[in-house]
């Protein structure tokens, strides 16, 4: 149980209020049930109260539907319409902005015997229990007591941990190169005082409270003064998905003949009646997740490697369903439906191209470059690639659209040419172009096959690997071309209910 709202007294359609933080992560599915009681005494105990029936979701679908509102249907109460939900989420963002800032000094006390001082800042956020926290040091000016640092990003939540009134501490160092730096003085301000900007309120003096304790005549050890304060709001993937962005699946499977008869127990493609082939867990683990972003849940499905009926010809871009004109099956149900029936109709073939699969998601991606849509391509095969050249290709032109590559490979092959692809280590090129950005995730479903045979959790994992650099691919792509979140539609506000009166 993760946590309860307030109890509304005597209403069918109750508003409530409380709200519950819990952590987001793309990659993962996160599975959530609401449970609705109606309250009969003051007992925590649930069972003492009437069950009113539950809902089924998961985190990704609330945020995922329009505008972060997902409304759904209550069940569990056989024979009986229980009502609707409505659950909203939206992103915590006070903690997203980063603030760039630029301070100068004046009058510095003089520390070195020789020369002047060289100072540095360093700037401390206070914790909950009152002990500080070093943050952020400014660069060293050499030999000045009037120094201009540079101006520098910092975000909230580092500086003061989203809170606004919260003590940040400034220290002044005079700087030493055998590491004993000499303290010049210190000054404490917060988040709220420097939003103000460059104004009277922000010059500081810099107090020694060693000489203020000795010396009646001191005043300070120098001023320190706040140039600017500009504060940048970053944006998050969510944002975009709020704004209405959608993202499109496509799915490629390899059906080439490397990977075994598909009737024979030893293949890659078998069709055992009680467990998924590798192809299968693949396919729902990232689609699964996936589809929670896709608004009309219809996904593209295409095979590559396999001779085709009638005539037996060679295709690297057939559609599973047999339709080239309409590529689309309902759901990762229906791509596992398609997937199945043509196992039984083609003859798997070769060689293993890539290049003509990522090809057609790149012409879809190419013709709609205004942000309101993202592409990801999932291609599960089984082997070494036979157009490495052409691929490396496509490749280097695909960075440059809306779209994300995810490569699984299962069965038992050297992947060395995919980790190539994969561009982490070295950025991929192709004819000297190199890509713009890193599109391609490559794993090997090897490492997830669980020892203990718990397929669930080898798939979470599984997911969670290839999907975890889709939000940076995507925001990547975003902030190259300068594309802004569309505006999230308003928010709901519940129907008022007319009380009817009879005369």
């Amino acid at each position: 149980q993760f946590g309860r709202t307030e109890v509304i007294d005597n209403t069918l359609n109750p508003d409530f209020v409380r709200k519950f933080i819990m952590d987001y992560f793309f990659e993962e599915r996160e599975n959530l049930r609401f449970d609705f009681y109606d309250v009969d005494s003051k007992s925590p105990n649930l069972s003492k109260h009437d069950f009113l029936g539950q809902m089924f979701c998961t985190l990704g679908e609330i945020v995922g539907s329009q505008g972060s509102r997902l409304e759904k249907s209550i069940v569990g109460i056989p024979g009986k319409k229980c009502g609707t939900v409505i659950v909203t989420a939206e992103e915590l963002g006070c903690c997203r902005d980063s603030v760039l800032m630029q301070f100068c000094a004046n009058k510095l006390d003089k520390k070195d015997f020789f020369g002047k001082s060289d100072p540095f800042l360093v700037f401390h956020r206070s914790n909950e229990d009152g002990s500080f926290t070093i943050c952020h040091k400014t660069e060293v000016i050499k030999n000045t007591l009037n120094p201009v640092w540079q101006a520098f990003k910092i975000s909230v939540r580092a500086l003061c941990n989203g809170d606004y009134d919260r003590t940040i501490k400034v220290e002044v160092y005079d700087w030493d190169r055998d590491g004993s730096h000499d303290f010049i003085g210190e000054f404490t301000t917060s988040y709220r005082e420097l939003s103000r900007g460059q104004s009277q309120f922000n010059v500081y003096e810099v107090i020694n409270p060693k000489k203020k304790g000795k010396k009646k005549k001191y005043v300070n050890s120098g001023t320190v003064t706040l140039l600017s304060f500009l504060i940048e709001t970053e944006v998050s993937f969510l944002d975009y998905i709020k704004g209405g962005t959608q993202i499109n699946f496509t799915v490629a499977i390899d059906f080439t003949a490397s990977n075994g008869n598909p009737s024979q127990p030893t293949s890659l493609h078998y069709m055992n009646p009680y467990q998924l082939n590798a192809y299968g867990m693949a396919l729902k683990a990232v689609g699964e997740i996936i589809q929670d972003y896709d608004s009309d849940k219809m996904f593209p499905a295409l095979g590559f490697g396999a001779r085709l009926p009638p005539d037996g010809r060679v295709s690297h871009e057939f559609a599973l369903n047999g339709n080239p004109q309409n590529p689309y099956c309902h759901g990762i149900d229906g791509v596992m439906e398609a997937y199945y029936r043509s196992l039984k109709s083609v003859q798997l073939y070769g060689p293993t191209n890539f290049a003509p699969v990522i090809n057609h998601v790149a012409r879809y991606a190419a013709s709609v470059k205004d942000g309101s849509q993202y592409f990801v391509l999932l291609i599960i095969t089984d082997g070494v690639i036979s157009d490495m050249a052409q691929t490396k290709e496509s490749i280097v032109n695909a960075s440059k659209l809306p779209m994300s590559i995810i490569i699984v490979g299962v069965g038992p092959a050297e992947f060395d040419a995919m980790e190539e692809l994969d561009g982490d280590v070295v950025r991929i090129s192709s004819r000297g172009k190199f890509a713009e950005r890193d599109i391609v995730q490559f794993v090997p479903f090897r490492d997830y096959i669980d020892r203990s045979g718990n397929h669930v959790l080898s798939m979470a994992r599984l997911a969670k690997d290839v999907l975890a650099e889709i939000p940076e691919q995507f925001l990547s792509y975003m902030r190259v071309r300068g594309i802004k979140p569309s505006p999230a539609p308003p928010p709901y506000t519940p129907p008022i209910h007319v009380l009817q009166t009879q005369i």
